[in-house]
């Protein structure tokens, strides 16, 4: 019997992949419901983000309410110039810049270090009483806020009135009417207001972190600080960077209620922002195309921040947002 025998591979079909349009018509099928959910969303998405950028020809017009837009007369990038050349906007745009990096850096700091000083407390009892206590300011309206801070720093408010009987003072001291000290003054009523509600994401992704290895690393003798450093920050570090890249691109949002309600004559030169000045040179003059001109240099700058630190996080090897 002869037992030289050759095998014959038989072809077996593969099914291939769909690629292209129809990958993407089988994952929305299959994702029908996310789909439907998503719906409301995006439908208000269209009508409030994109659909007013029609909007935006205003700001290279010289607009004049109750003409048609045809009737218009443009202008091209008069308001623009006139905007890069005002005194007036660049110190505005100076104190944007200051307050929204304030912002930034102490709403990051204090958040964080909260969440990791929470994160090591054992007693649940405690714990809980902090935690309700720092997230209470954040669901006060920025008109009750503005109010308690403007009776806590007034000249016969309990700061004046402290310093005083501790000697450090001889006379009352009118905070809010002193320019230089605004901006400090509107950092901590920021993270008084708001550094509980910051911890809230930062305890959630700490939380989420293995706890085998701290019980590992603590084996390995190391202490708090030590588990701390090489274990909680570490595992929270891709939610720190996503955060980061979002506030980056809202570096020129520095707020607008706290600016508007603590400001006053005589701080108007550190309080007032790009908001506040669309306002009082464009809304309030009826100067609308000034106004448009400041919103689209707001909204471009953003933009172009927002995929820098996407771009510089995805090159130093973080996560990014897409």
């Amino acid at each position: 019997m002869d037992n030289n025998f050759t095998l014959t591979k038989v072809p077996v079909a593969v099914k291939q992949k769909p690629k292209g349009i129809k990958r993407f018509f089988k994952l929305l099928v299959q994702q029908r419901a996310l789909v439907l959910m998503s719906v409301p969303f995006v439908v208000w998405l269209f009508i409030f983000k994109y659909l007013p950028l029609w909007g935006w020809t205003i700001a290279f017009q010289d607009y004049k309410p109750g003409r048609s837009f045809w009737e218009q007369k443009w202008v091209g990038f008069e308001h623009f110039k006139f905007l890069f050349g005002n005194d007036r906007f660049l110190l505005v745009l100076r104190n944007t810049i200051v307050m929204s990096l304030i912002n930034l850096v102490l709403g990051f700091t204090t958040a964080i270090t909260l969440a990791l000083l929470l994160n090591e407390v054992r007693n649940l009892t405690f714990k809980r009483v902090v935690q309700t206590i720092s997230y209470m300011p954040h669901f006060l309206s920025w008109v009750v806020a503005a109010g308690i801070i403007q009776t806590i720093l007034a000249p016969d408010g309990i700061v004046n009135e402290l310093l005083i009987r501790l000697g450090l003072i001889k006379e009352e001291i009118l905070f809010m009417g002193k320019g230089e000290w605004f901006w400090g003054i509107y950092g901590a009523s920021i993270v008084w207001k708001d550094v509980g509600w910051n911890t809230i994401v930062y305890l959630a992704a700490i939380a989420m972190i293995d706890p085998g290895l701290y019980e590992a690393a603590e084996m390995d003798g190391a202490g708090r600080f030590r588990k701390m450093w090489h274990i909680t920050l570490p595992g929270i570090r891709p939610v720190i960077v996503v955060l980061l890249i979002m506030n980056i691109g809202y570096l020129l949002e520095s707020g607008f209620e706290p600016q508007y309600l603590l400001g006053n004559g005589m701080n108007m030169n550190y309080s007032e922002n790009l908001d506040i000045f669309v306002l009082n040179y464009g809304i309030k003059q009826f100067n609308y195309s000034l106004s448009v001109a400041a919103s689209i240099f707001k909204t471009v700058v953003s933009f172009i921040l927002l995929f820098a630190a996407n771009n510089i996080a995805s090159r130093l090897g973080e996560v990014r947002l897409y």
